[in-house]
């Protein structure tokens, strides 16, 4: 799978552009199957992620091309409605075809998808949707074979404000007859830029970032060019790796506000936090302090992608901190390698006691998913002696490059593959 050797103890200083966003893209890269022509997609992150999803679209009949940073896709010559299974096995997120390939085929058989190893996270408030709008569901041999003779709007509760099942009513009611309204929908920024991508393609939807979103469902959709959101998650981890070693970095491409979570909790632990409308600076203390309780929670609360990130920092900031993890209950798999460079960190359930010590040391660790690889990147780098992070597949899953991005920044990390 690849691996990474860093080379702990360099302060990060410097200036960074932040990529596109991976869970902004990926929804978007399945509404392509609407409009049945052409779509612009710019600032589209490359990560494993992007190349997975752009094999299935071609599976399926899309045609693919990048142009620099922006991808192509025509889905003019779309033939067939079953997903391929050993790419959705790659993937978690491409549940998110069910939708997309539903509303212009009236028709999906996927199977359940794979990912990374976080833990239950049912699809059946996905399931659960689809059938208010219309469709009937089967279950077979872990296949889901989805079809409908039309889809018709209908006011959907959701029990959870699920992003992928927000997602997954949004794709699958943009074609449909009359009007659909989501209650308790997700509010993250990457539904807000999936409502954009959409109605630049002529749909009608409104309500994104609020907890009650309307689709009026329209005939057709036409050609659209889009640019991608800045990766959120990508930012956090950046701030957080130049937080530790005591950095001061120039973050561009980024949306301050979609980050308050993450920075509210920078600044409790000492950093200096400057924002202008697409840039973050940050200088880093001497020494970090502790924060006294990291709650994961959907958005607008700290995001649980950034648990693991926020949690290689805090190893070695003065007292104790806490984090309790209450989206994803098996997502503490970076903790024993952590603790194999030396951290303190002791587990009652879903809440993870950090005492800061004085210094992690360089060894051997793995990386057991996407997040939590990349915590142990952040620790690594600051980390005495060498770190190898075995696993490299899974952090290349959402970050581009971020070998080359944090050297920019005056790391020392090369990648083996």
């Amino acid at each position: 799978m690849g691996r990474f050797y860093i080379d702990g103890g360099r302060c990060l200083e410097g200036t960074l552009q932040i990529q596109g966003g991976k869970n902004a893209v990926l929804p978007i890269l399945a509404a392509t199957v609407l409009n049945g022509g052409i779509s612009h997609i710019h600032d589209c992150p490359q990560i494993l992620d992007v190349f997975t999803m752009i094999r299935i679209l071609e599976s399926i009949g899309c045609s693919v091309r990048w142009e620099e940073k922006t991808l192509i896709i025509d889905s003019s010559s779309v033939f067939s409605y079953e997903i391929p299974e050993e790419l959705v096995r790659e993937m978690r997120s491409s549940i998110i075809l069910l939708g997309s390939v539903l509303g212009r085929h009236k028709k999906v058989v996927i199977s359940y998808p794979g990912g990374c190893p976080l833990g239950p996270r049912p699809i059946d408030l996905h399931i659960k949707a689809l059938k208010q709008l219309g469709a009937t569901i089967k279950e077979d041999h872990g296949f889901i074979i989805c079809e409908a003779s039309k889809l018709v709007g209908s006011k959907i509760h959701l029990d959870f404000p699920s992003v992928g099942a927000t997602e997954n009513i949004m794709l699958a009611a943009v074609l449909a007859e009359g009007t659909t309204v989501i209650y308790n929908a997700a509010k993250e920024p990457e539904i807000k830029d999936l409502q954009d991508f959409l109605n630049g393609m002529g749909a009608k939807i409104k309500g994104a970032s609020t907890d009650v979103i309307i689709i009026e469902g329209v005939k057709s959709l036409h050609q659209i060019e889009h640019k991608v959101m800045p990766d959120r998650i990508v930012t956090g981890t950046y701030l957080s790796a130049a937080a530790i070693t005591g950095g001061e970095v120039l973050l561009s491409n980024v949306n301050p506000n979609h980050i308050q979570a993450i920075t509210s909790k920078l600044r409790e632990a000492g950093c200096i936090i400057l924002e202008e409308r697409d840039k973050i600076y940050l200088k880093a203390p001497k020494k970090l302090k502790n924060i006294d309780i990291i709650r994961t929670q959907p958005y607008p609360g700290f995001p649980t992608d950034m648990q693991a990130q926020m949690m290689a920092m805090l190893t070695v900031a003065s007292g104790t901190s806490i984090i309790t993890e209450t989206v994803f209950e098996s997502r503490y798999k970076h903790v024993e390698e952590l603790i194999r460079m030396g951290a303190s960190i002791t587990l009652e359930g879903r809440t993870a006691i950090i005492k800061g010590v004085d210094s992690l040391t360089g060894t051997n660790v793995y990386a057991k998913d996407l997040r939590g690889g990349a915590a142990l990147i952040i620790a690594g780098l600051a980390a005495q002696g060498v770190t190898i992070v075995d696993g490299s597949k899974h952090i290349e899953r959402g970050y581009e490059q971020i070998d080359k991005d944090l050297n920019t920044l005056g790391a020392s990390i090369k990648k083996e593959s």
